[in-house]
């Protein structure tokens, strides 16, 4: 699995903003905090906004918060949310790539590389990743 620099923004967005729950997170704070490139953060925060993943609060006193408990946001979510598929053949999903002859049971092993992918990533919370960070520090 290729982790793209959006990906690991995303996922390390979402969890600085999960440490900071309940109160709002700025962009310009989360960027500085995260280290990543504040105009690349904006499309980001947007697209976690558009999946459901986090409320944005206009005004001075704004910023972003979970929109939903991070008991219930795994790393999956975050990863299709900014990325799309988890896995891809070609450019097209796992599931639809094709081989003939002595290929042919290559398909099975990109499904199980795709299996083995989802099992890590959407059993993994962000309430999970926050709380081992919290006993790490």
């Amino acid at each position: 699995m290729y982790v793209s620099a959006r990906t690991d923004y995303a996922v390390r967005a979402m969890l600085a903003v999960t440490a900071e729950h309940p109160r709002l997170v700025k962009a310009a704070g989360l960027a500085a905090a995260q280290d990543i490139p504040l105009s690349f953060l904006q499309g980001i925060l947007l697209d976690l906004r558009r999946a459901g993943l986090l409320h944005s609060h206009r005004g001075v006193d704004g910023g972003y918060a979970l929109a939903r408990p991070a008991e219930e946001i795994t790393v999956g979510d975050v990863v299709r949310a900014v990325g799309g598929a988890l896995t891809t053949v070609r450019g097209l999903p796992t599931s639809t790539a094709t081989y003939h002859g002595a290929a042919t049971a290559l398909h099975d092993v990109w499904v199980a590389v795709e299996a083995a992918i989802e099992g890590v990533v959407d059993h993994k919370t962000l309430a999970e990743l926050s709380s081992i960070s919290v006993k790490r520090n």
